[in-house]
């Protein structure tokens, strides 16, 4: 495995490109999807700024369930609808929360989290999960942030496995 070094973040493309390109050496040789998940929460727990909990719901019986992650102990299930999450994986589009506060319905797991993106995971118009990633900061999180994470996770289903129903 290539050494993984946190480098700055004040040009997001090279840094995001960054994150990709250590994601791809990360998961390429792997198809095991526990696996390749627990490493990219850890890759982005690692080398993101200001956040405070990276990780994955996984989408069974008909509700997200916790996956692999990196932060405090999280919520175990989700609703489908309910809270960042839950609207990412209803509505399949990337929600950027300037302040989790003001979402309504927001589910307070960290009550330190101020602002989150989640990235929904979409295989063949089926939902996997999201990708969740909170942030102890307000405004953390911009579009930019929503271009690349939704690059990150495209990479994630291109090398991973991730079933339908574990």
């Amino acid at each position: 495995m290539n050494r993984i070094e946190k480098i700055s973040n004040e040009d997001p493309k090279k840094f995001y490109d960054y994150v990709n390109h250590k994601l791809q050496g990360l998961i390429a040789e792997e198809k095991d999807w526990l696996a390749n998940l627990s490493n990219a929460s850890g890759l982005l727990y690692l080398l993101m700024d200001n956040i405070n909990w990276a990780g994955f719901y996984l989408y069974k019986e008909e509700e997200l369930i916790l996956g692999p992650f990196q932060g405090k102990p999280a919520c175990t299930r989700i609703e489908i609808g309910s809270g960042v999450c839950g609207t990412a994986a209803n509505t399949f589009e990337t929600q950027v929360v300037e302040d989790v506060n003001l979402f309504p319905g927001h589910i307070a797991c960290d009550p330190d989290s101020q602002s989150e993106i989640v990235v929904p995971m979409i295989r063949n118009g089926k939902l996997l999960g999201v990708l969740d990633i909170d942030s102890p900061v307000k405004n953390r999180f911009n579009e930019v942030d929503r271009k690349f994470l939704e690059q990150f996770v495209e990479i994630l289903l291109e090398h991973t496995a991730i079933p339908l129903s574990y």
